[in-house]
């Protein structure tokens, strides 16, 4: 999900927590203090998002302020087999840049980990230009190194359709990745451009990552073993990822439960399958939505039909999205949700260090490998 989606499906919704969420704190407040957060595939939003407007209003600089979020990894193209991919990417990337220079006290645009590292310093949250599809890319592949020096730092593969890289998660075929996929990895990994397989074909994601010589990303997903979504990774491509030091990030999403209904206990069960296939060095949290609480009223009812139809026309629409099919999980809709989750996992006998390496320290090594200090 890009910024401007998750900011029209939040705007103008108040600020609500149920009383479920109301909870004695586990997880220590100095650990916390410490803790470096990350949002491996998210953006940030603000409740009262007004269309065209970039300067964040006091409610939304309280929220992210309280969320304890230090960086995320904004999607800045649109991704699919869309028309003008690569004129819209540098247009999304144009539009991130404004926001951090209209909010310089609240963001800083994140090039290298010493960025992500001020940013909890100074108390800010760094923002960091990732893609969802190569499309924007082509089979131009000079393209990686310009993107790069606009900042584009994390750069997905495929998209749930087939691309001209390979077969993304719909792609009934799963025929894997084309002579082009190969070659674009070799690119991203010459240019220091992190990879990630999130979105792709089953033999796609084993096959980029066989090829890859270096650590890669599966922002946000589940784990398929749990739930036989297309969205979700098997098991065997998720150890195989993190024999190669990579680093995997379980979504806030419908994926996660059959119902697409999905539980603080639905979250969990996928963080500890995700820890007992690839050990606790190589797991993360990537939400795939917004910092801000979403309230379902009318109005977000309408928008949800709205998104979910656009996405069916495109052909882009997983299994199990729906026009009534709400992505987040409801026991963690607050701007709160990463440090509800540290108290659960802290409750649930995860020790403070493992705790630390899903909020965010396994991203911060993973992404300071790939890009530099």
């Amino acid at each position: 999900m890009d910024r401007r989606t998750a900011l029209k499906l939040i705007a103008a919704t108040p600020l609500v927590f149920a009383p479920s969420m109301v909870r004695a704190a586990e997880y220590s407040d100095a650990a916390w203090r410490k803790a470096i957060v990350i949002d491996g595939l998210g953006a940030p939003s603000d409740p009262d998002y007004v269309e065209g407007r970039t300067r964040y209003t006091a409610r939304g600089r309280a929220e992210l302020a309280s969320s304890g979020i230090t960086a995320i990894n904004c999607t800045v193209a649109e991704p699919g087999n869309i028309p003008n991919a690569f004129e819209l990417a540098v247009g999304g990337i144009a539009e991130l840049d404004r926001t951090v220079a209209d909010n310089g006290d609240l963001f800083v645009k994140a090039t290298r980990a010493a960025d992500i590292l001020a940013a909890k310093r100074d108390g800010k949250v760094a923002l960091v230009c990732g893609f969802q599809d190569t499309t924007p890319i082509g089979p131009q592949l000079d393209r990686i190194t310009l993107f790069k020096s606009l900042g584009v730092r994390i750069i997905q593969l495929t998209y749930n359709r087939r691309n001209l890289c390979g077969d993304g998660a719909l792609e009934a075929a799963n025929a894997g990745l084309s002579t082009l996929g190969h070659e674009t990895i070799a690119a991203l990994e010459k240019a220091a451009v992190l990879l990630d397989l999130s979105h792709g074909g089953q033999r796609t994601i084993a096959e980029a990552i066989a090829a890859s010589k270096r650590p890669m990303t599966i922002s946000h997903t589940g784990c398929r073993d749990l739930h036989d979504n297309p969205r979700n990774v098997r098991d065997a491509e998720l150890k195989a990822m993190a024999d190669k030091g990579g680093v995997a990030g379980i979504f806030f999403m419908p994926f996660l439960a059959p119902s697409g209904k999905p539980t603080r206990e639905d979250l969990i069960r996928h963080l500890d399958h995700a820890v007992n296939v690839c050990g606790e060095d190589h797991v993360s949290i990537g939400t795939d939505g917004g910092t801000s609480a979403i309230v379902i009223d009318d109005k977000m009812r309408a928008e949800q039909k709205k998104f979910y139809e656009q996405r069916a026309a495109q052909g882009i629409a997983a299994p199990g999205e729906g026009p009534d099919v709400f992505n987040y999980v409801g026991d963690y809709n607050s701007p709160l949700r990463f440090r509800m989750l540290a108290d659960d996992l802290t409750a649930r006998g995860w020790k403070a260090a493992r705790v630390e390496k899903v909020l965010g320290a396994n991203l911060m090594r993973l992404w300071g490998d790939s890009w530099g200090g």
